[in-house]
């Protein structure tokens, strides 16, 4: 009887668990959907210099993995706004060809705990590697998957390796 019992209730915890981890990948994928939306102009990088964004060095994983180079508008960095029609970086994959690729988006506030469509941001406390203030960041992987997760900082299939010799 109490192994049935046993089984029965961790059968449930099995459902329930599969069920918010479903619930919580819509709602990635619902917030990654809402980004590319609103973002999708800078899918051509001369979209994002017209509008006051401006690159820094790729940036890679120290175990691998990278951001891209960050295209910045210091505007938006500088007004704490979380909008998500005005990401403060861009980020760019570099292709061997020379091109580059949309790949995600950062939003970055220091007025915190923030959010973006319920996800929370991940705080970086200062000093830090960026010269900036305590902060709030959240990354939105939302034209190149991430395996680590759509709000991973760094991403194992983008790579900084095409910036070399250029």
């Amino acid at each position: 009887m109490t192994k049935t019992l046993w089984t029965g209730r961790f059968a449930a915890l099995a459902v329930l668990s599969i069920a918010a981890t479903a619930a919580h990948a819509h709602d990635a994928n619902r917030l990654a959907d809402m980004v590319r939306t609103a973002n999708n102009r800078f899918e051509n990088v001369a979209a994002a210099t017209a509008e006051g964004y401006a690159p820094i060095p790729c940036a890679s994983g120290i175990t691998g993995g990278a951001m891209g180079i960050h295209y910045v508008n210091p505007t938006y960095l500088k007004d704490d706004a979380v909008d998500v029609a005005k990401p403060e970086a861009v980020m760019d994959e570099p292709m061997a060809d020379g091109t580059l690729k949309l790949v995600a988006v950062e939003y970055i506030t220091s007025k915190g705990p923030a959010s973006l469509g319920g996800q929370l941001f991940n705080f970086n406390s200062a000093p830090n590697r960026y010269g900036l203030g305590p902060f709030y960041e959240l990354h939105v992987w939302a034209w190149k998957q991430n395996p680590t997760g759509t709000f991973a900082d760094m991403n194992p299939n983008v790579s900084c390796d095409a910036m070399k010799g250029m």
